[in-house]
């Protein structure tokens, strides 16, 4: 599993960032975590609010932070 935040580096991009790897380690699901900051490649994906959220591939949320639940909820669906 791939999972992109993207984000200049905002204290929202660092939550959601933070959130992630949270849910990774209380569920035990494996995953790449990529960390986005150019804005040109946070463009390219189709994101123009930030943070945004990737996984496998599918953006599941832009322009805020998410819960935890729902981070993990977006995460279990690609399993």
């Amino acid at each position: 599993m791939e999972i992109k935040v993207l984000g200049p580096g905002c204290p929202k991009c660092q939550t959601l960032e933070k959130l992630v790897k949270e849910v990774l380690n209380e569920t035990g699901i494996a995953a790449e975590v990529k960390k986005i900051t150019d804005l040109k490649e946070i463009a390219s994906h189709g994101i123009m609010l930030t943070p945004g959220l990737i996984v496998n591939g599918k953006i599941k949320s832009t322009g805020k932070v998410l819960s935890k639940a729902d981070v993990k909820k977006f995460i279990e669906q690609e399993l």
